[in-house]
């Protein structure tokens, strides 16, 4: 997955509470290894007539596949988050499950400025529908359904409170990965032994007597052959986590039926076992983590499992 810009991500409004739920747990357990509970994205508002008029005034030129230039009357505002679709594409069909790589160009409507564009690098980013766009259900619903060749205009005010024109252009699209895949790797001696399930789900079983090491262990059990994971980045995954003493399973993506989003990896998201035992791992691995109790919830107060040495199985899907 390419990197988005800061300023790109800023104006969709598509920040760290909106990726967590919608692939976080929504139901505030301190179990999950997410620093804190994020309430989901409000329903957002309908455009109004003025909304459309405005976006159906703006003029872009350029075939679908090419940068397009934008030419409005500025400032242009909408008081809601407003969709034109300019080409309808002929391309296999994006679904919410889809990783769809886009090519798009920023403006901003208040002085005709450029923002910033896709086009200006060496590939097209990827998006994960479900996950990107869950928290603009405008731009959700116009791009679910859609095939590969369509072109989108958008428009939604930011966080700053200036309105951005966006144009998508949906260049290919695959299903999202939904467990680790690459080459087995024969883990060290000792530790708990994992089995995984026909869809991928793991199980496990720990040695009798097993105690966990006072530094984190970060065994890689399966190495995917995506890129290396790096501090910062957005990462989706899935896990399941257990307590060392007793076996105990305390929380799992995949009970829950979606994986789960760290957004900003590193950067106490998570847990620090996570921020530690993730970075420099490729995506399309799967990592066993057992993490001492003082880079888990040991320093939480409150927590359930403040007392806990933990250990998880964590499959990396993506990162960008």
């Amino acid at each position: 997955m390419k990197h988005r810009t800061a300023r790109g991500v800023t104006a969709l409004t598509i920040a760290t509470a909106l990726l967590l739920a919608g692939c976080g747990s929504s139901d505030g357990d301190d179990a999950t290894p997410s620093a804190s509970a994020t309430d989901a994205a409000a329903e957002a508002p309908e455009p109004t007539a003025e909304d459309v008029a405005a976006l159906d005034a703006v003029t872009v030129t350029g075939d679908a596949g090419t940068e397009p230039t934008l030419e409005f009357e500025s400032p242009l505002t909408v008081t809601a988050p407003t969709v034109r679709v300019l080409d309808e594409g002929t391309g296999d069909e994006m679904t919410e499950a889809s990783l769809a790589s886009m090519q798009s160009v920023v403006y901003n409507a208040a002085d005709g400025t450029v923002v910033d564009s896709s086009w200006s690098e060496e590939a097209a980013p990827e998006w994960d529908l479900a996950t990107d766009f869950s928290g603009v259900p405008a731009l959700q619903e116009a791009l679910v359904g859609k095939k590969v060749g369509t072109r989108i205009l958008f428009a939604q005010t930011g966080s700053d409170g200036a309105t951005y024109l966006y144009v998508f252009d949906s260049v290919s699209v695959r299903d999202t990965p939904t467990r680790a895949e690459g080459e087995v790797v024969a883990p060290a001696d000792g530790l708990p032994t994992v089995t995984l399930a026909e869809d991928g789900a793991p199980s496990i079983s720990i040695p009798d007597g097993y105690t966990a090491p006072a530094e984190l262990v970060a065994q890689t059990l399966i190495k995917g052959t995506g890129p290396v994971v790096t501090e910062g980045q957005n990462v989706q995954v899935q896990y399941t986590g257990w307590k060392v003493a007793d076996g105990e399973q305390f929380d799992s993506s995949w009970e829950r039926g979606a994986p789960f989003v760290v957004n900003g990896l590193g950067s106490g998201q998570v847990i620090a076992g996570w921020d530690q035992g993730l970075v420099g791992q490729t995506v399309g691995s799967q990592v066993l983590l057992v993490i001492p109790k003082d880079l888990a919830y040991g320093a939480s107060e409150g927590s359930e499992l403040k007392d806990d040495d933990l250990v998880f199985v964590v499959d990396i899907l993506r990162a960008g």
